[in-house]
């Protein structure tokens, strides 16, 4: 993607009678200096969430395998290794959250932020396969059915319940504004409707003895999984492509109207939104206005990006009229 130049002061430029005026917003606060507009908010994309919850669901993935080998149960083996999959996406969740806040670098300019996208993705992916990994067994055990000790099972499942239901609920609060937040908790949260499904089904064939229920409610709790995962694999792809973030997030029609709304503006072209990570996001536009205050347009122009539509990264080009290779204008 390119970007448009700017640089530190509002300058007149000879070519075509265009006068341009850049300002570059990073989200609290703000100054201007020689009219270029500059802010910058605090970003905590990483805490100790995924340290307590990565280490927690180690543990217990340990616990579960070792329990289903001594208790001869392949739904609590494939339970663990459905786990153990959320274990290592935790593991990408949490390692991306720490690069996100290390500071740009001579290549990087926008530093670290696209990681969380990536393992956003990786999530994704994983628990499709994950998913693809427990419906291949559960079709396998429809046609050839194994005796299952209820009891360790319904105990050992019911404790993984706990424990992801408790971890899932750490990244409940985030889960609306921050993808990789989502990510993890859409994992956790997988887990828990997997294991609550090993408990029901359990606790039914301990009382009938009908051991072809646990294949089935696998094959209902994929499906469910499946269906929660594809807004996931959906919204990282498109961060993934530069795209704006979901509608739900940022409506770019309303963000170009509001643009195009303020006071002196005649015209709003090249506007790009896009995704610096999954929780900051960037606008870059031209702005072609009358007005005789250029600073002040430009401090109104990021006060509505900011407030209205969380874009704590603009960067504005101001022009007193239209450039004439304009495509969108």
């Amino acid at each position: 993607m390119a970007h448009p130049a700017h640089d530190h002061h509002d300058h007149d430029h000879g070519h075509a009678g265009h006068a341009h005026g850049h300002g570059h917003s990073h989200g609290h606060g703000g100054h201007s200096h020689g009219g270029h507009g500059h802010a910058h908010g605090p970003v905590d994309t990483g805490d100790w969430r995924y340290g307590v919850g990565l280490v927690i669901n180690l543990a217990f993935v340990a616990c579960e395998f070792g329990a289903g080998l001594f208790s001869g149960s392949t739904a609590l083996l494939a339970d663990a290794g459905h786990n153990l999959s959320d274990v290592l996406g935790l593991a990408m969740a949490g390692g991306a959250a720490v690069l996100a806040r290390r500071a740009a670098g001579k290549q990087l300019t926008y530093g670290f932020g696209k990681a969380t996208i990536l393992a956003a993705l990786a999530n994704a992916l994983l628990l499709i396969f994950a998913c693809g990994a427990i419906a291949f067994e559960a079709v396998q055990r429809l046609s050839e059915p194994a005796p299952v000790q209820s009891g360790v099972v319904m105990i050992v499942a019911g404790i993984g319940f706990v424990i992801n239901l408790a971890t899932a609920l750490l990244f409940m609060r985030d889960q609306h504004s921050d993808l990789n937040a989502r990510g993890a908790y859409l994992h956790m949260l997988a887990d828990a409707a997997v294991s609550i499904g090993v408990v029901i089904s359990g606790g039914i064939i301990l009382l009938t003895g009908w051991s072809i229920l646990d294949p089935l409610v696998s094959i209902v709790i994929v499906a469910v999984i499946l269906w929660g995962t594809w807004g996931l694999l959906k919204d990282s792809v498109g961060l993934a492509m530069d795209a704006a973030p979901a509608p739900a997030s940022v409506d770019v029609a309303a963000v170009r109207a509001a643009l195009a709304g303020l006071p002196g503006v005649t015209a709003v072209h090249d506007l790009h939104v896009w995704g610096l990570s999954t929780t900051q996001t960037a606008l870059t536009a031209h702005l072609v206005h009358e007005r005789g205050d250029p600073r002040a347009l430009l401090q109104e122009a990021q006060t509505v990006a900011r407030s209205r539509f969380g874009i704590g990264h603009t960067t504005l080009q101001l022009e007193t009229d239209v450039m004439p290779d304009c495509p969108d204008c």
